[in-house]
C-alpha cells in the first residue's frame, strides 16, 4: 500500500490544485475533493451523501445550502453537512473559491436531487 500520493494521481492537471482522492485504495476512511471554482457562481448542484461532509473554506467567499438552511462561509471558517442532508455551495465571489472538501467515507457515494 501506498503511504504517499503525488499531486498526479488526484489532481485536474499536474499544475492544478483542484482534483479527487478516494481513500479506499490507501488505507483510509475518508475520501477528499480539492475545489477550486475560479468564477462567482460556480459549484456542485444538490446532492446528498449516506455519511457527513465537511468543507474546510481555505479561500474565498461560498454560499453554503443545508437542507433548508443557508450559510455564507468565508476563509478560514469549516462548514459540516451531516448525513443525508441534501447540500450544495456556490462562490459568491468576487474572486476564487477554495475548499477541501472532506467525504467520511472511503469512497465517494452522491445522489444526486438536481
Amino acid at each position: 500500500m501506498k503511504h504517499v500520493v503525488d499531486r498526479a494521481a488526484w489532481a485536474d492537471k499536474p499544475d492544478a490544485w483542484s482534483g479527487e482522492w478516494q481513500g479506499a485504495a490507501h488505507g483510509s476512511g475518508v475520501s477528499v475533493i480539492f475545489v477550486t471554482y475560479d468564477k462567482p457562481g460556480g459549484g456542485p448542484r444538490l446532492h446528498t451523501h449516506p455519511y457527513s461532509e465537511t468543507f474546510i473554506v481555505r479561500r474565498g467567499r461560498a454560499l453554503f445550502t443545508l437542507g433548508d438552511e443557508e450559510i455564507e462561509a468565508a476563509a478560514g471558517q469549516i462548514v459540516v453537512a451531516p448525513a443525508n442532508v441534501p447540500h450544495k455551495f456556490t462562490n459568491l465571489g468576487p474572486g476564487v473559491l477554495e475548499q477541501i472538501d472532506i467525504h467520511a467515507n472511503p469512497t465517494f457515494v452522491t445522489e444526486w436531487l438536481e
